[in-house]
C-alpha cells in the first residue's frame, strides 16, 4: 500500500489525534476521564459560507483538581439537529444551507457547537491570493532559500512568502509556456509534479497527493488559473486557539486551530494551510497540522503563520519532580517575587545566596566595569553590618567608574566613531552620554533628545546621532532596535518573514525621519542638523508616499511645518508603548544576569517571548513609575536576591538556562578582561593619543589595532545591534590568554605587582595570596597555596616560578569568567 504521506510515523500520529470515541482507548486510557467534571468545546458558533468552507472543533476537559486536557481526538461528534452539515473526526462540512447542532461528547460529559451553513452548494473558486498564495507558503516553495530568493531557483521566482502577489501572478500564469501550470492537465503541471517527486526537484517533496496545499493547487489550475475579483475580501487578522494552555503531568498535546478573520467580516477555519512552528523545541514540538506535543518542561510559544499574519499561542508543560520540596527562598523585592512563582510553577529549585567574595566581585565589574582593588576588598570583608550589599551598590553607583563604563555601552550602541563623526564629534558625544548617566538623566528624556536633536552637533552633541543616522533606512532600523528592542530589517525588502511587521510598517516609520536636512556648520568638520519642511518616503514596492507610522497605533497626519520626529518620539516615550520600557529594561537585566528575559535583548517578537512575562512587565512598570531612573533599576535589580544567587546550581536546577534560579557564569567582556589583567599584574595599557593610565573602560573610541580586544569581542561600532560585541570563546582567546604578549610581558614587567612584591621582600605565601585576592577576590585555598608553594620550590629560578603562578591564575575560569 502507497502510503502518500511523509512516512508511516506521520501517518500513525494523525490517525491517533484524529480518532473518534470509537478508537478513543487507543490514544485515551479508560482513567483517562477520572476526574472529569466538564468538557467544552469551541468555536462555540461558526458560519460556514460556501462548498469549501470547513471548521474545526476543539475539545477540553476539565478536571476536579484544576487540570486541562485536550481531548479532540477522543471526543465523539454528532449532527444531532439539523442536516446542513456533515461531521469528518472534528472537522465540520457544509452540507446545506441551513442551522445545525454538533453535539460533543466525552468521558460522560458533552457540549455543543451551534452552525449556521451559507451559499454551501454555490460556485466557489480558489481564491488567489488567499489560498494558492497560503498553499504555496504552506508547501514551502516562497521561502528564502527556495523560490522565494532574490534569483529564485532553476529559472522560477517567487515573492517571498507571497508578500507581491502580481510578480507570483506573472511567474505562474505566463511564464514558461504553460509547462509550468497546465489547465488542460493539470496533473501534468510542473508546479505540482516537481514537489510531488514525480520529476526531480532540487527541494525534495514538498506536496503531498491529496493533502490541502496539493488540492488548492490542482483546483486552482483546473479552474483555469482564476484571479480574484476586486471586490474579494483580504485577510485582515489570523487568530490561533486556544491562545494559552498548562499543562500539568497528564496533559501531553494540545490541538491547535487558526481561524482567519477578513474585511467583509467573515470567518474561514484556515489551519490546513498555516505553517507552525515552535519557540523551544526540547520543551514543545508542533507538527504541520498544529498538533502540539511534550518533549520536556517549560514553557513554549508556538508561532502560526497564515501569508503574512500571524499569532501566537502559549504551551506550558509541568510535571512532578520526585523529591522537589520548595525551599522558601527569600524575597528581598518583587523581582524575587515574580521569578519565584514561575520557579515554584516549574518545580525549579533556586540557589542559595552567593558569598560575599563573590558578590564583591560581580558587583564592581557588573557596575564599574572593574575588580575591586585589594583595600576595597579587605574593606568591604571587614564590614560587619547586614547592609553592606546593598551600601556597596549605592556607592558603586555614584563612582565615576560606573558613569565610564555604562557610558562605553551606550557609545557602542550609539555607533559613536572617527569613522561615523570626527574625532572631536565622538569626544563632545562621548561626554554628552557621560553626563547624562553620571546625572541619571531620565531614559525617556535621553531618547527624545536623541531621536529630536537639531543644531551644531558640537553645540549640540545629541546631534552626532543623527551624523551616524543618515538615510531614513538607517534611522528606522537603528531607533527600532535600540528603543524599542525590534529587528525591523527584514521589512525593508518584503514583510517581515517571522513577525508582524510589515513593509508599509518599515516605510511609514521611515516617513518620521524623511524630512531630516544638513548643513555645513560655523566650524570645519562641524555639521547642523535641522529638520526640513520637505522629503517624502516612498514605498518601492507599491511606490506610494507614506504616512508617518506608529507601530500598533497606525498611520498620523503631521501638519505642514511640524516636526515628525516629535510626533514620533511623543509617541515612543509615552507610557502605553509596550516597547520603550520593556526593551529597556531588558536590556539592563541582560548585562547584569548574563542573558535577558527576551533573549537576544534587542530581539522582541512573537516567536521569542519573554522567559517571564510577568517579571519583565513589572519592571517596565515600576522603571517608568520611577521616572526611567537608570540608577533605580539597577540598583533594584542588584538588590534581588535572584541577582545574588550562586553560580553553582543544584539537583533541582543544573538544567536550567532559561528562568533565572541560578546565576549563570559568562566571559569577562574585552574591555573589562583588559583592565583586569592590568590591575592583577600591575601594570596599565598604554593607547595612543590618551594619557598613561587610561583604563580601557574609559576610552572614548574603540582603538582600530589592539589584537587582544578584537579577539575578545570588542564591537567596531559599526551596527546597533548587540550582536556586534562577540560573546563566543575562541581559540584566538585561548592563544591570546595562554602566550599572548599581554600576559606574557605584563607579568614580567620590572614594575609590575610580581617583581615589586620580590623586590619588597615578600615570602611565597604573601606574594600568591595578594595575587589571588586581586583576581579572584579570595584567598587562595590551602590546597592551592600547597600548590603553587610547591611549583615555586621546583622551579630553577623563584622568580619566574611566581610569573608561573601568576600566569595560571590569569587562565584559570574564575578569573576569566563573571560569575
Amino acid at each position: 500500500m502507497s502510503v502518500g504521506r511523509k512516512d508511516c510515523c506521520s501517518l500513525l500520529a494523525s490517525l491517533c489525534a484524529g480518532l473518534v470515541v470509537a478508537a478513543a482507548g487507543i490514544c485515551q486510557g479508560a482513567d483517562s476521564f477520572a476526574g472529569l467534571v466538564r468538557i467544552s468545546a469551541e468555536p462555540e458558533t461558526c458560519v460556514l459560507s460556501g462548498p469549501r468552507s470547513e471548521q474545526r472543533l476543539l475539545v477540553t476537559g476539565h478536571f476536579e483538581n484544576g487540570e486541562v486536557r485536550d481531548l479532540t481526538g477522543a471526543a465523539t461528534y454528532t449532527v444531532t439537529d439539523g442536516n446542513s452539515v456533515r461531521i469528518d473526526r472534528n472537522l465540520v462540512l457544509p452540507a446545506a444551507d441551513g442551522t445545525a447542532r454538533v453535539s460533543v461528547s466525552c468521558g460522560g460529559q458533552s457540549a455543543f457547537v451551534s452552525v449556521t451553513t451559507r451559499d454551501a452548494t454555490a460556485v466557489q473558486p480558489i481564491s488567489f491570493k488567499v489560498e494558492t498564495l497560503g498553499a504555496l507558503t504552506k508547501a514551502g516553495c516562497n521561502m528564502g532559500a527556495c523560490h522565494g530568493s532574490p534569483s529564485g531557483k532553476g529559472g522560477f521566482r517567487l515573492s517571498l512568502r507571497g508578500y507581491d502577489p502580481p510578480l507570483d501572478v506573472l511567474t505562474l500564469r505566463t511564464e514558461f509556456g504553460g509547462r509550468r501550470t497546465n489547465v488542460a492537465d493539470p496533473d501534468d503541471s510542473l508546479i505540482l509534479r516537481k514537489p510531488l517527486m514525480q520529476t526531480f526537484h532540487g527541494g525534495g517533496q514538498r506536496l503531498w497527493d491529496g493533502d490541502a496545499a496539493h488540492k488548492v493547487l490542482r483546483t486552482w489550475i483546473a479552474e483555469g488559473l482564476k484571479l480574484d475579483p476586486p471586490a474579494a475580501p483580504d485577510l485582515v487578522r489570523i487568530e490561533v486557539f486556544p491562545k494559552k494552555r498548562v499543562f500539568r503531568d497528564a496533559g501531553e498535546r494540545q490541538q491547535l486551530i487558526v481561524n482567519g478573520y477578513f474585511s467583509d467580516g467573515s470567518v474561514r477555519d484556515v489551519t490546513s494551510l498555516t505553517m507552525f512552528s515552535t519557540s523551544a523545541e526540547p520543551i514543545a514540538k508542533v507538527d504541520e497540522a498544529g498538533l502540539v506535543t511534550r518533549a520536556g518542561r517549560g514553557e513554549a510559544a508556538i508561532l502560526a503563520r497564515f501569508l503574512d499574519k500571524m499569532d501566537t499561542a502559549s504551551v506550558t508543560f509541568l510535571e512532578t519532580v520526585p523529591g522537589f520540596a520548595w525551599n522558601d527562598s527569600p524575597e528581598f523585592n518583587f523581582i524575587d517575587q515574580k521569578v519565584n512563582a514561575k520557579l515554584r510553577q516549574l518545580q525549579i529549585l533556586p540557589s542559595d545566596l552567593c558569598s560575599d567574595e563573590e558578590f564583591l566581585r560581580r558587583a564592581y565589574l557588573d557596575v564599574a566595569g572593574r575588580l575591586p582593588s585589594l583595600g576595597e576588598t579587605k574593606e568591604f570583608a571587614a564590614d560587619p553590618s547586614e547592609d553592606k550589599r546593598a551600601k556597596l551598590i549605592d556607592e558603586l553607583l555614584e563612582t565615576p567608574d560606573y558613569a565610564q563604563f555604562w557610558t562605553l555601552k551606550w557609545a557602542d550602541l550609539l555607533r559613536a566613531t572617527t569613522a561615523k563623526l570626527n574625532p572631536l564629534g565622538v569626544r563632545k558625544f562621548h561626554n554628552w552620554i557621560y553626563e547624562g548617566v553620571v546625572q541619571d538623566r531620565p531614559m525617556d528624556e535621553f531618547a527624545r533628545a536623541l531621536l529630536t536633536a537639531r543644531g551644531s552637533a558640537f553645540e549640540h552633541p545629541e546631534t552626532n546621532y543623527w551624523r551616524s543616522s543618515r538615510e531614513p533606512t538607517d534611522a528606522v532600523e537603528t531607533t527600532a532596535q535600540l528603543f524599542l528592542g525590534v529587528r525591523i530589517q527584514c521589512a525593508k525588502c518584503h514583510n517581515h518573514p517571522f513577525e508582524r511587521w510589515t513593509q508599509d510598517n518599515y516605510y511609514g516609520i521611515g516617513a518620521a525621519f524623511a524630512q531630516i536636512a544638513r548643513k555645513p556648520g560655523a566650524l570645519p568638520t562641524d555639521e547642523v542638523v535641522f529638520p526640513a519642511n520637505k522629503g517624502e518616503m516612498t514605498q518601492p514596492r507599491t511606490g506610494a508616499t507614506m504616512k508617518v507610522h506608529l507601530l500598533l497605533t497606525g498611520d498620523v497626519d503631521v501638519p505642514s511645518g511640524s516636526d515628525r520626529r516629535e510626533v514620533f518620539a511623543d509617541w515612543l516615550v509615552a507610557p502605553a508603548n509596550p516597547f520603550f520600557s520593556r526593551s529597556l529594561v531588558n536590556r539592563v537585566w541582560g548585562h547584569l544576569y548574563g542573558r535577558g528575559i527576551v533573549e537576544p535583548v534587542d530581539d522582541f517578537r512573537d516567536s521569542n517571548p519573554p522567559t517571564n512575562p510577568q517579571l519583565l512587565d513589572e519592571l517596565a512598570k515600576q522603571f517608568a513609575e520611577h521616572g526611567y531612573s537608570r540608577k533605580w533599576l539597577i540598583r533594584t535589580i542588584m538588590n534581588s536576591h535572584t541577582y545574588q544567587r550562586a553560580a553553582c546550581n543544584n539537583e533541582f536546577n543544573k538544567n536550567d538556562e532559561l528562568y533565572f534560579s541560578h546565576v549563570t557564569p559568562r566571559m569577562l567582556s574585552a574591555e573589562p578582561l583588559l583592565d583586569a589583567i592590568c590591575d592583577v599584574t600591575g601594570v596599565p595599557e598604554t593607547f595612543a593619543g590618551v594619557p598613561a593610565g587610561t583604563r580601557t573602560t574609559h576610552l572614548v573610541e574603540p582603538p582600530g589595532d589592539h589584537h587582544f580586544l578584537k579577539a575578545f569581542g570588542q564591537p567596531a561600532r559599526e551596527m546597533t545591534c548587540q550582536c556586534e560585541r562577540g560573546a563566543d570563546t575562541n581559540l584566538a582567546q585561548a592563544l591570546q590568554m595562554i602566550n599572548g604578549p599581554v600576559v606574557h610581558n605584563k607579568l614580567r614587567d620590572p614594575k609590575g605587582r610580581i617583581h615589586q612584591l620580590f623586590a619588597a621582600g615578600k615570602s611565597d605565601d604573601e606574594i600568591v595570596t595578594e595575587l589571588y585576592q586581586a583576581a579572584v577576590s579570595r584567598k587562595p585555598t590551602q590546597q592551592e597555596l600547597d600548590t603553587a608553594r610547591s611549583h615555586v620550590a621546583s622551579s630553577p629560578d623563584r622568580k619566574a616560578g611566581l610569573e608561573d603562578i601568576g600566569w595560571a591564575v590569569l587562565n584559570t575560569k574564575e578569573f576569566l569568567f563573571q560569575h
